[in-house]
């Protein structure tokens, strides 16, 4: 009988330990508080579907269309031909103290060149301004020198720079307007430097070549990698 009696309390013992068990388990899942966030979101959706019942479909398809993008023109526009019409379709250039240096420096160095050869130069004086490397300005850059001599050399050639070629300057000119005035750069593919095949400088080696044009071979710093 007293086994009895202790195996009946024992079972009583359990039986109320998994039902004490059971109400912590309850009270714990009712102050959960992401389930009163759910029961909210649940109200909301509710609401806002209902809302959106009220809105007629064309006005729903004007809210969920996106906006038309704008193109920005910039510097990667549409390629110029650099052909006799374009040259024709100029209006006549001037331009202050950096529009002359920049077109005396085509005149000068590369009004052999036709169109094309002066504006891939202009091209290269544009980047070298736009180089931390260089002059800042385009006077600064076409009349730069070191102990070894000009990067121009008819800056520095003991000539005088008189313009006796009237239509090779009005050619120049407009095209370093054209440069100046935001004309796409993308004959010589970021160069800074160039050369004639007459001279091959120790220099070339260590850069890339871009592009050959007429007379003149073009070339850039190679670009750095973090792996460099």
């Amino acid at each position: 009988m007293s086994v009895l009696k202790c195996w009946t309390g024992a079972a009583f013992a359990v039986l109320a330990l998994a039902g004490g068990v059971h109400a912590d388990m309850t009270v714990s899942q009712s102050n959960d508080p992401t389930a009163a966030i759910g029961v909210g979101i649940t109200d909301l959706l509710g609401q806002e579907k209902n809302a959106l019942g009220l809105v007629s479909s064309a006005r729903m398809q004007a809210l969920v269309t996106p906006p038309a993008l704008k193109k920005k023109a910039g510097k990667a526009g549409a390629a110029i031909s650099y052909d006799d019409a374009w040259l024709a379709a100029q209006p006549a250039a001037k331009g202050g103290e950096q529009f002359q240096c920049l077109a005396q420096a085509l005149y000068f160095e590369a009004r052999g060149e036709g169109i094309v050869g002066q504006a891939a130069v202009g091209e290269v004086i544009l980047n070298r301004v736009e180089s931390a490397t260089f002059p800042s300005t385009i006077c600064g850059v076409v009349n730069q020198s070191n102990g070894r001599g000009c990067q121009f050399s008819y800056t520095c050639d003991g000539r005088a720079d008189r313009i006796h070629e009237p239509a090779a300057w009005s050619e120049a000119g407009k095209i370093a307007r054209a440069l100046m005035d935001g004309a796409p750069r993308s004959l010589t593919d970021g160069a800074t430097y160039f050369h004639t095949p007459a001279v091959k400088p120790a220099w070339s080696r260590r850069f890339e070549r871009t592009a050959r044009i007429g007379r003149h071979i073009f070339y850039r710093a190679p670009i750095k990698s973090a792996m460099n």
